[in-house]
C-alpha cells in the first residue's frame, strides 16, 4: 500500500486559472480525514476512502459559488494526479507533489 500520509502542494487547472491548495491526509485503513487549503479557505474532506495508491472523497467550496467537489488521484511515490469533478462543470486536472 502507497504512503498517501501527509501534505501534498497541489494545483488544480480549473476555468478560474490554476488553483494551488494544500491537501492533508490522515489514513486509518481504507479511509482517511484531512482538509483541503488554499485561496478559497479551508474545507474539511468528506468521505475519504483510501483503495491502495488511490484517494477519492468531496470537500465542499463556497467561491465561487457553494458547491461539492468530488476528487479521485493516484498517489506514485512523491506525486499525485488526477481529477476533481465540479458538478456542471465538468473535471479538471489535479496534480501535486508531497510538501
Amino acid at each position: 500500500m502507497a504512503n498517501v500520509d501527509g501534505s501534498w502542494n497541489t494545483v488544480t487547472k480549473s476555468p478560474m486559472g490554476d488553483q494551488a491548495a494544500v491537501l492533508t491526509v490522515s489514513s486509518s485503513g481504507g479511509t482517511f480525514t484531512g482538509n483541503y487549503a488554499g485561496g478559497m479557505g479551508t474545507t474539511e474532506v468528506k468521505n475519504g476512502k483510501v483503495n491502495g495508491d488511490q484517494l477519492t472523497g468531496q470537500f465542499d467550496i463556497t467561491v465561487p459559488m457553494p458547491m461539492t467537489l468530488d476528487f479521485d488521484v493516484k498517489i506514485d511515490g512523491d506525486n499525485l494526479s488526477g481529477t476533481v469533478t465540479a458538478g456542471m462543470f465538468g473535471s479538471f486536472p489535479i496534480t501535486g507533489t508531497r510538501a
